[in-house]
């Protein structure tokens, strides 16, 4: 959190993705914190939030909650990059009032349309078929595919260095399958920016985005040269995007 917050200043809460924690934030934190109390966190099961059993999207949104009162925060802009953005819905779809607005980095929408039944039964297979890699092939793939800049690949393969074999592989099949048992149709009635790195080929990330752009009316902005980790790869365009989405508000 920022040493100084203060109410009269808006809060931006960042939430990293799958794998990754806090630092996935670092090209962001120095643009925004002298004008922003700036919030971030470790996902449950991710960093300094490590160990965690039974991760699910409901003790996620939970733990937002929590954080939210102790801290006397009213509410914030949610700025959710891949599973940050799902917790993110998660959060609007259980304490709306929390969430000011959403910019959804990389992520997929909460809805059930969205998902055929061949896309829901191959993400409740991640954990076993993440087991088939060895460790070391998984971690460079995973941080091959985010990324399209060779900083940021190196940024996720230090984000990825703390997890064991068999913590990596479990912690990403439970995230899938908790989002996939808490995904439904959800009224979210705040400000919303989809942004999409170019180069992302997460699964069907860009589709979705496409897909959810379209039935709900949100505004799409694409990223050059950039993958899954937008922010990361190209963080300059990255905070300009967010900050004049801010400004409109």
């Amino acid at each position: 959190m920022s040493e100084n917050p203060t109410a009269e200043k808006q809060t931006l809460f960042f939430l990293h993705g799958l794998t990754a924690d806090h630092r996935l934030f670092e090209g962001q934190i120095p643009y925004f914190e002298d004008n922003y109390n700036v919030l971030v966190w470790d996902m449950p099961g991710h960093g300094k939030s490590r160990p965690f059993s039974d991760f699910s999207m409901e003790k996620a949104g939970e733990i937002v909650r929590r954080i939210f009162l102790e801290r006397k925060i009213k509410d914030a802009v949610f700025i959710g990059q891949s599973m940050g953005g799902y917790v993110a819905q998660s959060v609007i779809k259980r304490f709306p009032d929390l969430v000011r607005a959403l910019v959804a980095i990389d992520s997929s929408p909460y809805g059930e349309g969205y998902y055929s039944k061949s896309d829901q039964w191959w993400l409740r297979q991640t954990e076993r078929l993440s087991k088939l890699y060895p460790s070391q092939m998984l971690r460079r793939e995973i941080a091959k595919r985010s990324t399209a800049s060779q900083h940021a690949r190196e940024h996720m393969l230090e984000m990825l260095a703390p997890y064991g074999e068999k913590e990596l592989c479990h912690l990403m099949g439970r995230a899938y399958e908790s989002f996939l048992d808490d995904n439904s149709d959800i009224a979210i009635k705040c400000p919303v920016l989809l942004i999409v790195g170019e180069k992302d080929i997460t699964g069907k990330v860009r589709q979705y985005n496409r897909a959810w752009s379209k039935k709900m009316g949100f505004p799409l902005q694409w990223v050059a040269n950039a993958a899954h980790n937008a922010n990361d790869d190209q963080p300059e365009i990255v905070n300009e995007m967010i900050a004049a989405f801010i400004r409109s508000l």
